[in-house]
């Protein structure tokens, strides 16, 4: 008989795990999939065009809320965990609840799903979401280009839409954001690398992307998300560290698996912690991971217009997931207001409406900020309304897109803008032009 599976996911690590591990698999059943994390995912069915011969009618996908109950109904044998960016405590929590329940609990680790590239894949990971990936898979996107090579940048999954239209997806220009329907959340990672000349690919079947990407591609830029494990094997493993959350490098999941398989372990953000948190993160990684190359580096901000800040009162707007569970209680939106002598940052969490209030309530958030939430039109609209309500003078956009150009605010807003310091930029293209020519792309 086939083991009964469930995979425990949130729309991008359980999907993958269960193509390169169970999808042709006829020792194993996957009878369903739970959601976590991103809302209004499950009630849907992992399309049966995906989900291949064994599954002529798809899977089912229920919120992780019925997990004991879907054990006993199917029977299960084991439950597979398949989503990112919690505490260790949170994991042994949900491997409780299903050993009570009577199934197995399982993590597959990198051998088991990890695919391998013809092509020299350098990955950008991370202990914890927020921590600064993107700004460093742009660094290194600059470096590619400087050096003349193909590059393509393979974004982590957010297949929030219609699976089986989202397969593959090919990002060349902005319009095709607009195609593809993407929410704030994938714009947030999409535009900045687009705008500077790269080509994007994120979807569901990251077989069939990474097929694409070597049929025209010289490298492929792994653009972690989530901090989770890269679903390419990499010759060169870039992992951000946070020392705002030191300590976490040891107590989350995969972000300490990340830091202890790292090449190079980027110490992030150094001009806002204390000298004490950073030396706690350079001291975990002298003892888990002593052959890796620590980078220190800040994230300078800049805004678009200084004076929509200075002696103002503000309402900062900061990237969702890093405030959601992220578990951040500033971002580079609070950064930008301090540092450009803004007179108040209103507390927007009094006029939260709809979705953003339903959201700030679970993650007990109390920063006083905004999630810049978008996985579809209610919620843009409750951003909307909960921005328009709060009484500010301007609004601080601490989110990697212009969201003045999805929105209509009824203030004036600045957008800000951050980047990994010049200073780091010569350490880190010695390591990557050292790859380059291990690979024989540059002489």
């Amino acid at each position: 008989m086939r083991k009964r599976i469930i995979i425990m996911g949130a729309a991008g690590r359980d999907f993958h795990n269960f193509n390169v591990y169970y999808r042709n698999n006829e020792n194993y059943e996957v009878v369903a999939f739970t959601a976590a994390q991103i809302p209004d995912i499950e009630g849907r069915r992992y399309p049966a065009v995906l989900a291949g011969p064994l599954y002529p009618k798809g899977i089912g996908i229920e919120a992780e809320e019925k997990l004991v109950d879907l054990i006993k109904k199917y029977d299960v044998d084991e439950v597979v965990f398949s989503y990112s960016d919690v505490s260790h405590t949170y994991v042994m929590d949900r491997a409780s609840t299903a050993l009570a329940a009577g199934a197995d609990f399982r993590l597959l680790g990198p051998k088991s799903t990890m695919l391998s590239s013809k092509l020299p894949v350098i990955s950008v990971c991370a202990v914890r979401t927020g921590a600064g990936k993107s700004q460093t898979s742009r660094a290194v996107a600059s470096i590619l280009r400087k050096h003349g090579i193909r590059y393509a940048a393979v974004r982590h999954p957010m297949p929030y839409g219609d699976l089986a239209a989202q397969a593959v997806q090919r990002f060349d220009t902005l319009e095709d954001m607009n195609r593809y329907n993407c929410t704030i959340e994938e714009r947030e990672e999409y535009e900045p690398h687009i705008q500077a000349g790269s080509t994007v690919f994120a979807g569901v079947d990251y077989g069939a992307i990474l097929s694409a990407c070597e049929q025209e591609f010289q490298l492929v830029i792994w653009d972690g998300g989530n901090n989770d494990i890269p679903f390419y094997k990499p010759d060169l493993a870039i992992v951000l560290a946070d020392p705002l959350r030191a300590g976490h490098e040891q107590t989350y999941y995969p972000g300490a698996v990340n830091f202890r398989m790292a090449d190079i372990i980027l110490i992030n953000k150094i001009c806002s912690a204390t000298p004490e948190q950073i030396a706690e993160v350079e001291e975990a990684a002298k003892r888990l991971n002593p052959g890796a190359k620590v980078i220190k580096s800040a994230s300078p901000v800049r805004v678009d217009d200084e004076n929509v800040i200075r002696g103002k009162r503000v309402v900062v707007i900061e990237d969702g997931p890093t405030l959601t569970h992220g578990g951040m209680k500033i971002g580079a939106g609070t950064i930008a207001a301090e540092r450009f002598g803004a007179a108040q940052i209103v507390d927007p969490i009094p006029y939260a409406v709809g979705r953003i209030k339903e959201t700030i309530e679970r993650y007990n958030q109390t920063a006083p900020l905004l999630p810049a939430l978008g996985y579809g039109a209610e919620q843009l609209r409750d951003l909307k309304a909960s921005i328009d309500a709060v009484p500010a003078d301007s609004v601080v956009i601490g989110t990697p897109i212009d969201l003045g150009k999805v929105i209509e605010f009824n203030k004036p807003c600045t957008r800000v803008y951050y980047d990994l310091d010049d200073a780091v930029l010569p350490e880190l293209e010695e390591t990557v032009t050292a790859l380059l020519r291990k690979r024989g792309l540059i002489e």
